[in-house]
């Protein structure tokens, strides 16, 4: 395979850069454009070992100061004999460094290519792999602990379990079945049952983390609504940590949608404030109005907002009926002000009701609580092993479909051939999870959304 290098710190100015090189000819590529001051070459270097020098273009020129670092195969992120070049982190002198590397033998790296060489290397499977991505792209402390938990291989230590029981059933029925005359404990239909019952719990349970999973990840599309002076525009200022939208005691001071990505606890909210929903004259109010009940309609998860101090009315239960079944907290906003509002018809309509003050943040914990249980990422336990990219969840909804199939096959009382051969299509979908059997076509999938670098 050719050596590769990229720049594997960000496109953006800064204190340090990298310059990762990867492959058989890394020393060597490295000590074409890297002197060290004791004059130690990279190629003679044991790993984890570094030297201090200046890195030079390909007509002699100094570009930098430098710090080589060497990681021997296959004890590297890639298993391959690794040198990172740390630099000033100016874009021109990354830029500069990088091209003297190519023209000192190496190429260009292709997105993900060194994490796609850690797994093609054996150094992680392709569940770890995929966990790279989502640390670098983590926004809370939940999602990093579920993508590290990922990276460390709690995904898949449960595919595993999963995947050696069902083997374990798997090989039981063939071996009964093409060995009939041997010394082989005859198959009990009920241990069967019970054992493909339990796998199937296991991918269910699986399956039920993984919108939580994906909330704690890319966040959810969230609508602050309710009537006009409820709150919302002093809500969406308290969860943005700055004055995000216009607040005023005029009824109809948002009449555009305001938005603005915030962190809810754990929960990153693609937040959108929106007009005070209310009969109006008003032609361009109206068409805000207009505007938020199409945003609550058509979003993730809503914080429906009412004033403590006023009694519910018309525009109040129309949000409610607007709402319907999606995700949705209410929020019952002024709790500093002498209270007015039905509490019990509030509570008939949402199962999640807090009562806040957005302008002293009081309840701004008890609304972090409620968010996650209306979103069911407080059930989620990041150290787990979660599934985090659609192509896990849908290779686990095929072992689970397998399963199923296995389990008509027994209840229409087929061969053990039938149920034989369910079961190797659930093995077969855990497998290509993991990369223990998988197409190239998955393998380029999986690394084409990867940043160059990584």
């Amino acid at each position: 395979m050719k050596t590769i290098a990229a720049i594997s710190t960000a496109a953006a100015p800064g204190g340090i850069g990298v310059i990762r090189i990867s492959g058989d000819e890394a020393r060597a590529v490295g000590d074409r454009v890297f002197k060290s001051f004791s004059g130690a070459k990279l190629c003679d270097m044991a790993g984890y070992t570094c030297r201090f020098g200046h890195v030079y273009a390909p007509d002699g020129e100094r570009l930098d100061e430098c710090v080589a670092t060497v990681f021997a195969a296959p004890h590297s992120f890639t298993g391959e004999d690794v040198v990172e070049l740390s630099c000033h982190g100016g874009l021109f002198v990354l830029k500069a460094v990088l091209q003297a590397v190519f023209a000192a033998g190496a190429v260009s790296a292709a997105p993900g290519e060194f994490t796609r060489r850690a797994f093609l290397n054996g150094k992680m499977d392709l569940a770890q792999a995929e966990a790279v991505m989502q640390i670098i792209s983590a926004q809370g402390r939940e999602a990093m602990k579920a993508a590290q938990a990922g990276h460390d291989g709690a995904l898949s230590r449960r595919i595993e379990k999963l995947r050696s029981d069902l083997t374990d059933i798997g090989a039981h029925l063939a071996a009964w079945a093409d060995y009939p005359d041997d010394d082989i404990p005859q198959v009990d239909e009920t241990m069967l049952k019970t054992r493909l019952a339990a796998g199937k719990t296991a991918l269910k349970d699986l399956l039920a983390g993984f919108d939580g999973g994906r909330i704690l990840r890319e966040g959810v599309v969230t609508v602050i609504a309710g009537r006009p002076n409820a709150g919302k525009s002093t809500l969406m200022n308290l969860l943005a940590g700055c004055e995000r939208s216009i607040v005023t005691d005029l009824a109809g001071t948002t009449r555009d949608v305001v938005e603005e990505t915030v962190l809810l606890g754990e929960i990153p909210l693609r937040l959108a404030d929106t007009a005070g929903i209310r009969d109006t004259e008003d032609r361009v109010e109206q068409i805000g109005v207009r505007m938020a009940l199409d945003r609550v309609k058509t979003a993730q998860f809503v914080l429906a907002v009412f004033d403590a101090s006023e009694e519910l009315n018309d525009d109040d239960r129309a949000l409610m009926d607007a709402i319907g079944d999606t995700p949705a907290v209410a929020v019952i906003n002024k709790s500093d002000l002498a209270p007015k509002i039905d509490r019990a018809e509030i509570d008939k309509h949402f199962k999640e009701v807090v009562t806040v003050s957005a302008i002293s943040g009081e309840g701004l914990p008890a609304l972090q609580n409620a968010a996650a249980h209306a979103l069911k990422t407080a059930e989620l336990n990041p150290n787990d092993g979660i599934l985090y990219t659609e192509r896990q969840r849908a290779d686990v909804q095929e072992a689970l479909t397998a399963l199923e199939e296995a389990e008509n096959a027994l209840l229409m009382g087929m061969t053990w051939d039938a149920v034989t051969v369910s079961l190797e299509g659930a093995i077969a979908a855990l497998n290509e999870l993991t990369g223990e059997r998988v197409s190239d076509a998955v393998v380029d999938q999986v690394f084409e959304k990867f940043c160059v670098g990584k």
